[in-house]
């Protein structure tokens, strides 16, 4: 069986996902998706919107794609004959205390593009309005104030 990651991104983005494993990085801004890749088992939807539309083309019948941000399309996923589901977060002590355990055993690698205080989340939300950022943005809590 041949496995083969192939990502989107641009920018700085470009290198950094090359740099986590995909063997190819399409520049989703300069470069067509759906003309450069057909027959696709599997894709994840990061962006949502358009993208995620053009997505069901690049998919073979009976492949699948899973979006983190919105639920995709039931009639293109009929059109296309594949498998689309919304994959949602079911956080508990349990699954954060075991994704930690991945990051302390190098298994989970989180990307942390810019770390704002509390005081500085408007800045933050700034920061991700404006696009290109690369990795998780962190609001750092110093008190609770309880």
């Amino acid at each position: 069986m041949i496995s083969w990651k192939s990502a989107t991104a641009s920018g700085e983005g470009i290198a950094l996902v090359g740099s986590l494993g995909a063997d190819q990085v399409i520049d989703y801004k300069s470069q067509d998706i759906t003309a450069l890749v057909k027959d696709v088992d599997l894709v994840t939807d990061c962006a949502g919107g358009e993208s995620q539309h053009k997505l069901f083309e690049v998919l073979r019948p009976g492949g699948k794609l899973f979006s983190i941000v919105t639920p995709p399309s039931a009639e293109l996923a009929e059109k296309y004959q594949v498998d689309a589901r919304f994959i949602r977060s079911n956080i508990t002590a349990n699954s954060l205390t075991a994704g930690l355990e991945l990051v302390k055993e190098g298994k989970l690698r989180p990307i942390v593009s810019k770390t704002f205080s509390l005081e500085e989340a408007a800045q933050a939300q700034d920061y991700v309005s404006a696009g290109g950022v690369n990795g998780k943005v962190v609001l750092v809590v110093s008190e609770f104030g309880l």
